[in-house]
């Protein structure tokens, strides 16, 4: 199996179950004239997050990553109506990149893009007394992963789902002399693996983003 072959695969499913839609397509134009890194997820990756954010019934998203709100409009669209979508971007260039995107397609009435670190963003928002959140996707700096899924954790409820992305690194997370990302990786899964709060599982991926994979946690505690 080649890259030629996933990447094959994901554009034929692509044809068949994500019919053409002009805003994500004009946000991954703007994000590339604007000179964005190409790691959003592909077009069935985020029709699978807003298919379970539908499913859960999400009315509270937050997302820790923004990059050019590609993944965001995907979760946004999930929402029902008076749903809120909060997504964290640390670089100002792909903030405003993402809101400009978000207002685009609409979705600017039920998308608040936080500009900070996560890492300073997320006591913030604990102090905010909001509704825990639904689902959380975190799609941010891999080394960060493990403060990240904390965080996300305490602004969670049971029944709540964390999905982490990119956990699988072509399958470098297996060794453990892996670098500052496979690291961050291995130790969220040793945080995952001794907390009692959540049931979760990764699964491995291949597709036109190449050979990853994912955490789904469900909060049960």
């Amino acid at each position: 199996m080649s890259q030629s072959q996933w990447t094959a695969v994901d554009n034929y499913i692509a044809s068949r179950l994500v019919p053409p839609d002009a805003a994500l397509e004009a946000t991954l134009e703007a994000s590339d004239a604007a000179g964005l890194p190409a790691i959003n997820v592909a077009p069935n990756q985020g029709k699978f997050l807003n298919l379970l954010a539908r499913m859960i019934g999400a009315r509270n998203i937050l997302e820790v990553g923004t990059l050019g709100g590609y993944s965001t409009i995907w979760l946004a669209r999930a929402l029902p109506a008076g749903g809120r979508l909060i997504t964290l971007e640390y670089d100002p260039k792909h903030a405003q990149v993402a809101r400009e995107n978000i207002a685009r397609a609409g979705l600017a009435d039920r998308v608040d893009v936080r500009l900070g670190k996560a890492i300073d963003t997320l006591p913030e928002i604990a102090q905010e007394g909001l509704p825990p959140f639904d689902l959380v996707f975190i799609d941010a700096d891999k080394p960060s992963n493990p403060d990240y899924f904390a965080w996300a954790l305490k602004l969670a409820r049971i029944g709540s789902v964390i999905i982490v992305d990119n956990v699988v690194r072509g399958g470098a997370v297996v060794d453990p002399q892996g670098d500052a990302a496979v690291q961050g990786v291995r130790r969220l899964n040793d945080l995952i693996a001794a907390e009692t709060r959540v049931d979760a599982t990764a699964i491995q991926t291949v597709g036109l983003k190449g050979y990853d994979g994912f955490v789904i946690a469900l909060v049960v505690g």
